[in-house]
This record gives C-alpha cells, sequence and structure tokens, in this order.
C-alpha cells in the first residue's frame, strides 16, 4: 500500500496554509494529496463498478464514487495495509452506497407521472371536490364496517398519525397487536372499499 495513503503517519508542515471544508475543520496538504491519489488510483475502475451497480446510470454512479470517496478520506484507517487491498474496501463501500440508496427509493412514495398530473389539470375545479367527498364517505362507511378493535387501531395510527407504539400505549394493547391488527384491518378496509366500488 502505498505510503500516502497512512493519512496519521504522515507530517503536515505547519507553515503552508490549510483550507476550510464545509465548517468541518481545514483540509491539510497531506489530506489533499490524499484525496487526490484515493481519486488517481481508483475513480475510474470504481466508476465502471458503480456503472454496473446503477444499471448503466451514469449520473447515479458519479455520485456513488464522490461518497465513496468521501467515506475513504473520512476512514483513512482503512487503507493500512493489514487490512488488505484499498480497492476492495472501496468496491465494498459502493456497493453500501448503492443499497442505502435503493433502500431509500423503496420507503418513498411513489412519484405521480405525466398521465396523473395531466388528468388532474384537466378536471373542472369542483370535480375533484365532489369525488373526494363521495371517497370520503365511502371509507367512514367502510371503516364502520370493520371490527371495532381494527377501527380503533387505524383510527389510531392513520387518522391520528400516531407511531404504531403510541397506538399500542393509548390502547393499551401489546406492539405486536397493534402491529398484527394494523395488517389484518387494512386487508379487511380494502376488501370494504372495493365492495363499495373504490379500488384502494
Amino acid at each position: 500500500m502505498p505510503r500516502s495513503f497512512r493519512k496519521r503517519e504522515q507530517r503536515v508542515d505547519p507553515d503552508r496554509p490549510a483550507r476550510r471544508v464545509s465548517g468541518r475543520g481545514t483540509l491539510s496538504t497531506a489530506d489533499e494529496e490524499l484525496l487526490r491519489t484515493l481519486y488517481a488510483e481508483h475513480a475510474g475502475p470504481l466508476f465502471h463498478y458503480a456503472l454496473r451497480l446503477t444499471s448503466g446510470d451514469r449520473q447515479w454512479a458519479e455520485d456513488v464514487v464522490q461518497e465513496t470517496l468521501l467515506r475513504a478520506w473520512q476512514h483513512p484507517a482503512a487503507f493500512e495495509p493489514a487490512r488488505g487491498p484499498a480497492r476492495a474496501w472501496l468496491c465494498t463501500v459502493a456497493r453500501h452506497v448503492v443499497i442505502d440508496a435503493h433502500r431509500a427509493r423503496r420507503a418513498r412514495p411513489a412519484e405521480a407521472g405525466g398521465e396523473a398530473l395531466e388528468r388532474a389539470a384537466e378536471q373542472a375545479p369542483g370535480e375533484d371536490e365532489i369525488e373526494q367527498a363521495l371517497q370520503s364517505w365511502a371509507v367512514a362507511d367502510a371503516l364502520r364496517a370493520l371490527s371495532p378493535d381494527h377501527r380503533a387501531v387505524l383510527v389510531e395510527t392513520y387518522y391520528r398519525g400516531r407511531t404504531m407504539a403510541e397506538a399500542a400505549q393509548v390502547l393499551g394493547i401489546p406492539l405486536g397487536t397493534v402491529k398484527s391488527r394494523t395488517y389484518y384491518a387494512l386487508h379487511a378496509l380494502r376488501l370494504a372499499l372495493q365492495e363499495r366500488g373504490i379500488e384502494p
């Protein structure tokens, strides 16, 4: 492993100027050299690896490389010879960055496409409010068709915006019971809505 990766062993001349980096401290000349060396040796192969991980999305692959090199700069101990090849560590970090981004995208609700926005723009101003009122009546009717336990769990978690743990506390039941009741209540509500001609 090149000596430039041993950040802690490098000596920095105190007379040389250092630059501020986003309020987190100073970027010394040794840090600059470490970043330059990391980029020069690993950016190309890391970009091609990230490109495969991101299914050919060049912009996302560039972001992955940037985030990976930032993490490498933040963890210089990862480049000690005893820990193995630096590129293996960088590829593992890049893979984790892609996995984290994929999980974050799955956790967000789906974005509306252009068709949905066009349909919304084409509707008359009063149409949407009338449709919304009719749907809210149908949902209220479907909620009344649920068992009291299922209705109580949905009211606490969805309408009052409580977390599962808060709902368990308010209802005086275990957390696991709240989770299972919520699951079955949503299933029953979906069926009740379908019976009323509404596709959830």
